[in-house]
């Protein structure tokens, strides 16, 4: 055995894999959890929100560019 032997070995097992990989993702089975997935940004959640102050939980939303730092300044 030489190494091309060895090279034609790994391309073939590298292939197989790779077919695994496709059947794998486009298996009816995995549909409801790869499309959950795919709807995840789409979810909101207030905690998340970058543009809301920490009141806003208590209902005084402040956008959060007018909060004011430690230094009295803007964030």
């Amino acid at each position: 055995m030489d190494i091309n032997d060895l090279r034609s070995i790994v391309t073939v097992l590298a292939f197989a894999t790779f077919i695994g990989i496709v059947l794998w993702a486009y298996s009816g089975r995995r549909r409801a959890a790869f499309d959950e997935a795919a709807n995840l940004p789409f979810n909101e959640d207030e905690t998340l929100s970058p543009n809301l102050s920490p009141g806003a939980r208590e209902g005084r939303a402040v956008p959060a560019a007018q909060v004011k730092g430690p230094e009295g300044k803007a964030s």
